[in-house]
């Protein structure tokens, strides 16, 4: 299956080579940005399966980059990339919603795995939705056709 992903960071050289190691490996369609203020728009235009973000950005930060997708859509999963990752900086990215966070340097082979395992994880979790909404649309369908002796 093809996703849509969403990659948000100021270095053009980290947004190339990230876009270089998915189309290389996977069916997956990239859109870059290195400007973070331009992700609502984004967001409006298209349908992202995931969003990859850089931690440390001028203008807006990886966390505010969470905070507006998970706004948009909290079914899409974010994944956040750092050179300055610290215990802290990662229990916040996880607390606002993230769900992975990969420092800099990284292996070609961890940035794979973590966008298939957000992207299964969100395929997961709208399976599951759409199946809570089909036995609570069927739990109110029952009721409303009980006769009034049941």
């Amino acid at each position: 299956m093809s996703a849509k992903i969403l990659i948000i960071d100021d270095e053009p050289d980290m947004l190339i080579m990230l876009e270089m190691i998915i189309t290389d490996k996977t069916p997956h369609q990239v859109v870059t940005t290195t400007n973070p203020l331009e992700l609502p728009e984004l967001l409006a235009q298209e349908n992202f399966n995931l969003v990859i973000t850089d931690l440390k950005m001028p203008a807006m930060d990886g966390i505010e980059v969470i905070d507006t997708v998970k706004n948009h859509d909290p079914e899409i999963p974010v994944v956040v990339i750092t050179a300055f990752g610290t215990l802290e900086s990662a229990e916040e990215a996880v607390h606002r919603g993230a769900y992975d966070f990969i420092t800099k340097p990284f292996r070609k082979e961890q940035i794979l795995v973590a966008i298939e395992r957000a992207l299964e994880w969100q395929r997961i979790t709208r399976e599951n939705r759409e199946l809570r909404d089909r036995m609570q649309s069927e739990k109110t369908a029952a009721k409303t056709f009980r006769s009034p002796g049941d």
